[in-house]
């Protein structure tokens, strides 16, 4: 239970940092790794499902500066692999999926950018979405517009369909990039990380002015709607080629895995002449009645699959290695190393991860040290030349003993790879980052606030822990002559406006070690205010569906800390809400109480998010497979062919989508 809390918990951060902060913290091997751990351990522990875990979602980009807008199809992510052998399990698997019919498949690049999708309707370009949570995504249409490699209107004379979609990606190529950092160092302001986070930053920027001047790029991918030209997806992209359209120069079909493999090996070679960011190929069959025959999982197509190009890997000297503290008080080192170029950026330092994994390669300060950076992200030293040391190599490195910023002792506890700074009231870093927590979007939502801004509070002293934030006045805020006025009266207005934040998002919001969104909102209803959580027993905690002997621990713990009990009575005197609402009160029922539901297919009414709160706002729990505890099949349209034919023979009742609705009155 640990461990499946401990991955949810990082792959919801890692998603959020990736689709929304533009952040990629980790390689995408790693990702998945983490990714396919989780699959196992919940399929191992199925008590221990949770509808908003990562493996039920596809990342979202959307951001609430935008209008949303829900694409008439869903828009999939694609499954990751890194291998031969497991493109070869990919190709036996549509083999045995089409009965042994041949087929063909469609080999192309996989560019480095943000997920589109284009409406046109009569020639003319109507819509521009991003892929966001994959059912509902945000209309940045406006910005589009100024990609000069986007068609606005499409020439006469050709045959496109009155209405179609075309998907892609939105590229920043790398001489935009490398012109966009020059100018940004000469600023003073600080660098973009890569491509992709400068794409998407632009395409999410307010002013389309701003998209215009740094040269993005498209290339398109994809052929929707009903009277698009031909049955194959390569002949489609043909199509759109000739109807003005840019779409990948290196496409080519293969007829056996050889094939596939041949295009590996070329593209890897390729992929570095070419103008824009690449990670890898994609795998797909090329005839769109074998595709529908395939179907599709809840978060990708059976007929399509990402391969994945080994990350760059450079040889680097190790000069010194310093010690981070992060929100919950983990301890990163961080190696600082002679600078080295990789993936088109120069790297100084590295993720040391933790202790063991310093002894795992005996390190030495002087070391040359083997440095990858797949995708164009945070480095990682994966190897270390121990047949390279000599006389001038240090001593070895040794992991801190102390908090490096407030000197106090760190601690391991049984189990973890980390070592924590325990001082978790008196650690800056620690502080700092439970505020930055406290007011980020999901939790009370402060969003006139900023990490700069949280840091610089607290170093002038008017912020101390999340309660100071409903005591700071304007004039605090606004500088010694008013200079900061309307920056300061957005902040308090934005302070002023999270009083009304709901019980549940405050109760996240406070930080409680393993209480993420989802445990905050099941202790939220179970309980309904602050005081029956903080006066209920470990026990009473894991009567809740879903808290198990971690989390209620953990609860306990938090809430008997006579420090925490005085912050909770301050944010009571402040005004935040510690109790549910009598709307949401009404708004629950018992309609669905016992049933154990599994959501599958696409849904025309609802998303498959907003039908999952509903059946837990009724009183059902969410499952993500059939069992023989399943009580109910909410059937899309697509519902997998195997999952229907197991709940068929398990006797298990299927509704569809109106048919569920009317029921049970939703």
């Amino acid at each position: 239970m640990d461990e499946i809390l401990s991955l949810r918990a990082r792959l919801n951060a890692l998603n959020r940092a990736y689709y929304v902060d533009n952040q990629s913290l980790v390689s995408d091997q790693e990702f998945d790794e983490m990714m396919h751990r989780l699959e196992q351990l919940e399929a191992q522990h199925p008590e221990c499902y949770d509808p908003e875990s990562p493996t039920q979602r596809v990342g979202s980009d959307l951001t609430e500066e935008f209008r949303q807008v829900r694409h008439e199809r869903p828009m999939l992510s694609l499954g990751n692999t890194y291998s031969r052998a497991e493109v070869a399990d990919f190709y036996q698997r549509v083999s045995e999926g089409l009965s042994g019919q041949p087929f063909q498949i469609c080999c192309e690049m996989k560019f480095d950018g943000l997920s589109i999708s284009l409406i046109y309707k009569e020639g003319r370009l109507v819509r521009a979405v991003t892929r966001g949570d994959g059912s509902v995504g945000d209309d940045v249409t406006a910005n589009v517009r100024t990609i000069r490699s986007v068609p606005l209107v499409l020439p006469d004379g050709e045959d496109w369909p009155r209405e179609f979609e075309i998907r892609g990606e939105v590229l920043m190529p790398w001489q935009s990039f490398n012109r966009l950092n020059l100018e940004r160092e000469a600023q003073g302001e600080p660098l973009m990380a890569n491509p992709r986070n400068a794409a998407s930053g632009t395409l999410k920027s307010k002013n389309p002015a701003v998209a215009a001047q740094r040269g993005l790029d498209v290339r398109l991918y994809y052929l929707l709607g009903d009277g698009i030209p031909g049955r194959s997806h390569y002949d489609n992209l043909m199509a759109a080629k000739r109807w003005g359209f840019k779409v990948g120069e290196e496409m080519r079909l293969a007829h056996s895995l050889e094939e596939i493999y041949a295009f590996i090996d070329d593209m890897d070679h390729v992929r570095h002449h070419l103008p824009v960011a690449t990670d890898g190929i994609v795998l797909k069959v090329n005839d769109l009645g074998q595709q529908q025959s395939l179907g599709l999982t809840a978060k990708s197509p059976r007929w399509a699959i990402a391969y994945k190009f080994q990350a760059e890997m450079q040889e680097t000297r190790l000069l010194d290695v310093t010690f981070q503290v992060g929100r919950t008080g983990a301890v990163t080192p961080v190696a600082n190393m002679e600078p080295v170029l990789l993936g088109g950026t120069t790297v100084r330092r590295a993720t040391l991860n933790n202790e063991d994994f310093i002894r795992q390669f005996d390190l030495h300060m002087g070391d040359t040290v083997q440095v990858v950076k797949g995708g164009e992200i945070i480095p990682k030293i994966v190897g270390v030349r121990a047949d390279l040391r000599d006389g001038h190599t240090g001593a070895p490195v040794v992991f801190a003993t102390a908090c490096p910023e407030c000197g106090t002792p760190l601690v391991r506890f049984e189990g973890e790879a980390a070592h924590y700074c325990p001082n978790q009231t008196g650690c800056p870093p620690q502080i700092k980052g439970r505020i930055e927590h406290f007011i980020s979007r999901k939790a009370m939502n402060i969003d006139s606030l900023g990490p700069e801004t949280v840091d610089d509070y607290f170093r002038r002293g008017l912020i101390h822990d999340v309660a100071d934030l409903y005591r700071l006045r304007q004039e605090d805020l606004a500088g010694l002559t008013g200079e900061r006025m309307k920056s300061a009266q957005r902040i308090i207005q934005g302070i002023d406006q999270s009083r009304d934040v709901p019980f549940e998002r405050v109760l996240f919001a406070l930080g409680i070690r393993f209480v993420g969104e989802i445990a905050a909102k099941s202790l939220a209803r179970a309980f309904k205010d602050m005081d029956a959580l903080r006066e209920a027993t470990a026990a009473q905690l894991m009567q809740v569906d879903g808290i198990g002997e971690v989390i209620a621990t953990s609860v306990v713990a938090w809430m008997g800390d006579a420090a925490n009990r005085e912050l909770l009575e301050r944010l009571r005197q402040a005004g935040l809400r510690f109790a549910l609402s009598e709307q949401q009160l009404s708004q629950h029922s018992d309609r669905l109480a016992g049933q154990s539901i599994v959501i599958s297919g696409v849904f025309r009414h609802h998303s498959r998010d907003e039908y999952k709160a509903l059946i837990e706002q009724h009183g059902g729990k969410n499952v993500g497979s059939i069992s023989g505890k399943t009580t109910l099949v909410l059937a899309g349209e697509n519902m997998g062919p195997a999952k229907l034919e197991k709940a068929r023979k398990l006797g298990i009742r299927i509704l569809g989508e109106d048919e569920f609705l009317s029921m049970y009155s939703l």
